[in-house]
């Protein structure tokens, strides 16, 4: 079984500054677009992953989750993930930007798809062969509508990719019941606080802090991130901080008490004691693993 890490933000990119939509055979994208990639790290944009062949493991934000045929896995903007295949691994993939998809398609979101509601989302679904049957065969002709580049290619793109996506909301919210629900009720409200986290929570750590910039009380945010994903708050950000901590970490671009810093942590002690009591494992551990 080979390891293979992604996706390198500094080594992975598009063929050319324009190009805001990818597709190919999980095969040959592993040769074509993994030469010299060993680092696990963060991308920006959507990753969509189907397994026809092949048994392994793919990490995605350090959790692990089995390859198998039928294994489809969504990642949004920001998830680090890596794998490790067996030499038969074959499949599709597709990426596209976020600004691909809003330009060409006016009808939906991508945040309307479970998969894509939060990064706390369960990234994986595994489809029995009837979906697998049904999903397949669009993923090959988007594969062929983008190696044909003809009239309206775009739009029909994006007219398989919603198919794609839609078909696997079936699938997902049966292995995940309770996402709907909570959409409905207090979802907006919780992707409010997560988007907000995402930009502060270098410089912010306290709920009552986000609780007072989203205009609720801390208790009616601690309700809310508990609705949605069984989370306090504080778990949220601190969750947050720490997967930061951990990309840092195996990037090895700074040492470790340069990444407390940047982290918003003067005491590298403190930092470290933090880091293991939320992992079970030192900063130094954590780094030997990779």
């Amino acid at each position: 079984m080979k390891k293979v890490s992604i996706l390198n933000i500094q080594q992975f990119h598009f063929d050319d500054a324009t190009e805001e939509f990818h597709t190919n055979t999980l095969k040959d994208h592993l040769v074509t677009r993994h030469k010299d990639i060993h680092l696990p790290h963060k991308h920006d944009f959507y990753v969509t992953v189907l397994f026809t062949k092949g048994t392994g493991i793919h990490e995605v934000d350090f959790m692990s989750y089995e390859v198998k045929t039928g294994a489809l896995f969504f990642l949004n903007p920001g998830q680090t993930h890596h794998w490790e295949l067996s030499d038969d691994t074959d499949g599709y993939i597709f990426l596209h930007t976020q600004s691909f998809y809003d330009l060409h398609y006016t009808n939906n979101s991508l945040s309307s798809f479970p998969f894509y509601y939060s990064i706390y989302s369960n990234p994986c679904i595994h489809l029995n062969n009837v979906m697998l049957k049904a999903i397949l065969p669009f993923f090959e002709m988007l594969l062929k509508e983008y190696l044909a580049n003809a009239f309206l290619a775009k739009e029909m793109l994006i007219s398989y990719i919603d198919i794609i996506y839609s078909l696997s909301t079936r699938t997902y919210i049966l292995s995940n019941p309770g996402v709907v629900n909570n959409k409905d009720k207090y979802y907006s409200k919780f992707r409010a606080f997560e988007e907000l986290v995402e930009k502060e929570f270098r410089n912010i750590k306290l709920p009552s802090a986000y609780a007072d910039i989203l205009s609720i009380t801390s208790k009616h945010l601690n309700r809310i991130s508990q609705e949605v994903v069984g989370k306090t708050a504080s778990d949220v950000i601190m969750e947050r901080v720490i997967l930061e901590a951990k990309k840092e970490i195996i990037l090895q671009k700074q040492g470790f008490a340069d990444i407390a810093y940047s982290l918003g942590y003067d005491d590298y002690a403190y930092f470290s004691r933090i880091f293991t009591k939320k992992t079970g494992t030192t900063p130094s551990a954590f780094l030997k693993r990779y």
